[in-house]
């Protein structure tokens, strides 16, 4: 069979998606970082990577060479999972490879056949695709609303639910930087004896007591699982899932995605045990950033008209995925690397520059992206 045969219907897709401007390609960091989630800085940390070298001169390996229930059970990950249960005030800890397969692995694995899952609607697509690939019902409600949740729990108990109930939020929802009302959603879940599960992805470092987060006072709670991302303002790679450990210990036997991944590196699990390490010790990072936060809301608001999102994530909705595009190239030829976020990762017509604010730059940056966003606005680009 011809080759072109055979993946003719995948130029066909992509065909597709490029006349829909949905065509996606790889591109390096250029620029001043204004795209990625190293919030706090750590990624070049000096400490961490000391850390990191520390333990490879002592023999630590790279790669853990096997899963969790094999061979790949390092030091490094149960000292990891120690520290960081003890540090986010959780029962126990259990270390996975990223954050999308740790949400996707508690989502397939915790919710039962008789349960229902209740996603907010913006909650991050590994959420919607571990609840569709699980057994449980799904439904989604609508955002940042906490009757809605309390509604879709009380008619699917009219429909004869006879399971537990799963809400599934976001406490900083990655593209409109807004946050969940999580005191609502916990009220909600102890009415009615269900679960909570928090990502904490983009608060995890910066938010609450030591950067601990936005549900650190819900930790320690029987029906609360949180999920803590190391790639982001941890600086690090992998996620760390909190709760009882009991939880803990049925991901262990259960979970597919656990059980049969080839274990994080142990360098990681070092990296990322360092970073909670500045979290308690630096607490000036959270400060700088918070000082980064106040200026870009208030120069963006004032030479652009956008509205403060109140904290790292600043969205600015363009609308058209075509303008949206031309605007971040714009941006990157004068030297700021900002990005664009088209449907499907956002809604239909709230395409959008995500701005992502970072201890890798100063306010002269933040001030000059914003002068460049306001004359690029001007001549309606």
């Amino acid at each position: 069979m011809r080759g072109s045969a055979v993946l003719e219907r995948y130029q066909t897709s992509l065909s597709g998606l490029a006349r829909r401007n949905r065509l996606r390609g790889l591109s390096g960091p250029e620029g001043i970082d204004f795209a990625s989630n190293d919030y706090l800085g750590l990624a070049r940390s000096k400490r961490v990577a000391d850390a990191v070298a520390l333990a490879l001169a002592a023999g630590t390996p790279v790669g853990a060479a096997g899963s969790r229930l094999l061979r790949g059970n390092d030091p490094e990950h149960e000292a990891l999972e120690a520290k960081a249960a003890h540090f986010f005030g959780a029962e126990r800890a259990l270390f996975f490879g990223g954050g999308y397969v740790a949400s996707f692995a508690v989502l397939t694995t915790l919710p039962q056949k008789s349960d229902l899952v209740v996603l907010d609607e913006l909650v991050h697509a590994s959420a919607h695709e571990g609840a569709r690939a699980g057994r449980a019902e799904v439904v989604q409600a609508a955002h940042n609303d906490a009757d809605a949740v309390d509604n879709a729990i009380r008619a699917w108990r009219a429909r004869g639910g006879a399971g537990r109930a799963w809400i599934v939020a976001e406490s900083l929802y990655s593209m409109d930087g807004d946050r969940a009302p999580l005191a609502e959603l916990i009220e909600v879940a102890d009415r009615h004896e269900a679960f909570l599960f928090v990502d904490e992805a983009h608060a995890t470092g910066i938010y609450g007591p030591d950067g601990r987060g936005l549900a650190h006072d819900l930790e320690g709670r029987d029906n609360v699982v949180v999920l803590h991302t190391c790639g982001k303002a941890l600086g690090a790679s992998g996620a760390l899932v909190t709760g009882p450990a009991v939880i803990r210990d049925y991901l262990v036997n259960r979970c597919r995605p656990f059980i049969y991944a080839t274990a994080p590196s142990p360098l990681m699990a070092v990296a990322a045990s360092e970073a909670l390490n500045i979290l308690r010790d630096e607490p000036e990072r959270r400060e700088r950033l918070a000082g980064l936060v106040a200026f870009a809301g208030e120069k963006l608001q004032s030479r652009c008209g956008i509205k403060p999102s109140g904290s790292q994530i600043v969205p600015v909705i363009v609308g058209d995925s075509r303008r949206a595009m031309a605007l971040a190239t714009a941006l990157q030829g004068r030297g700021f690397d900002v990005r664009g976020i088209r449907p499907p990762t956002v809604p239909e017509g709230t395409a959008r520059l995500r701005v992502s604010l970072t201890l890798n730059v100063e306010k002269v940056d933040i001030a000059d992206m914003g002068e460049a966003l306001a004359e690029l606005k001007r001549i309606n680009l």
